[in-house]
């Protein structure tokens, strides 16, 4: 299975949104990654996992578990540069097992990163969660917000975990990890639930920025829609275009991925999209607080061994599986995130 590096390293020379190399760093990083179904092998009577099980569909085993868990670690210790990220969020992870097996088992065991995890209802059994490192972040609260769809299908959802927590600078950051509902059973008929979930996102924001109107909030996740669509534009209210960051807000700094680079963190059909966002208040940019961004601080990385040639023409990111097939690979996600520097 052939990859390169040809494809990375051209969009790499155009624009400074993609990342190839990761080792030019703020003093924290943040990273975002959808992990492409990291289930355990142990069939869970309450979610509806069977496919991810020794006897499933995916004929899910330990090895493979292994192997997962393992590549994950070299993606997290790879995006890091030369010092592993300081906060990571994560998607598509069945539970805390899994979670400890990925911090306790692979070579991120030696870095004792602390977990943030709370189950969700999600009846696949998929949950966000955070990793952080204790000696460069405190938390000082935690919580799962719940993504309410009764209204609409009944079904449910992955929560959205809030974690507010203190840096070594003293800084309060105000970290939210996404992943909001999907679009099976069609991306306009599934627009209700993401606009749900946008809801209960802004629901919180809100409250912060009235309490403070600089209160910096980072916004990371899988959000299953594009930078311009009425959930992230409308209902939660991130700008994706501005002359200046001097407005109290909501910016969404990975609507530029696609527009400039004509890159993005997934691929579908042969065409690149960015589902993963990283949105930060105006709170977060520089001038504000000890710790600052800059508007092209938000990126892509995207190294050769995280890509597999694409049949559709160019590169795509190498996923575990492909269908019922095993690929062998990481995600088909490519990970996403932020420098923070400070003042």
């Amino acid at each position: 299975m052939k990859r390169i590096f040809i494809v990375c390293f051209s969009v790499l020379l155009l624009s400074s949104t993609v990342a190839q190399n990761a080792e030019d760093r703020g003093d924290y990083r943040i990273v975002f990654y959808n992990v492409e179904n990291l289930f355990d092998v142990e069939n869970d009577s309450l979610t509806v996992d069977d496919d991810f099980t020794r006897e499933g569909r995916m004929y899910w085993s330990f090895n493979k578990y292994k192997k997962k868990i393992n590549r994950i670690a070299q993606v997290i210790m790879a995006v890091g540069g030369w010092e592993i990220p300081e906060i990571v969020g994560l998607c598509e992870v069945e539970n805390r097992y899994v979670l400890e097996g990925l911090t306790r088992y692979t070579a991120l065991a030696r870095f004792h990163y602390d977990i943030i995890h709370y189950d969700s209802p999600d009846r696949r059994g998929i949950d966000v969660a955070m990793l952080y490192q204790k000696d460069k972040f405190t938390p000082l609260y935690t919580e799962a917000l719940k993504v309410d769809l009764k209204d609409l299908d009944g079904g449910t959802t992955r929560d959205i975990l809030y974690v507010k927590g203190e840096t070594t600078t003293q800084d309060t950051l105000h970290i939210f990890v996404n992943h909001w509902p999907s679009k099976y059973g069609g991306a306009l008929q599934t627009v209700p639930k993401r606009n749900k979930a946008a809801l209960t996102l802004k629901a919180k924001t809100d409250s912060l920025l009235q309490n403070d109107p600089l209160a910096k909030i980072i916004i990371m996740g899988d959000l299953n829609t594009e930078a311009d669509r009425t959930p992230i534009v409308k209902t939660l209210g991130a700008r994706i275009k501005w002359e200046n960051t001097d407005e109290l807000g909501l910016y969404n700094l990975s609507a530029r991925w696609n527009k400039i680079s004509g890159y993005g963190s997934h691929k579908y059909h042969g065409v690149w999209g960015s589902l993963d966002h990283i949105i930060v208040s105006n709170g977060m940019f520089k001038g504000r607080g000890s710790l600052f961004v800059y508007e092209n601080d938000a990126k892509v990385y995207c190294p050769a061994f995280l890509l597999e040639d694409d049949k559709e023409g160019g590169q795509k990111p190498f996923r575990t599986n492909i269908g019922m097939k095993y690929n062998d690979g990481f995600s088909d996600h490519l990970p996403v995130y932020l420098d923070l520097w400070r003042e």
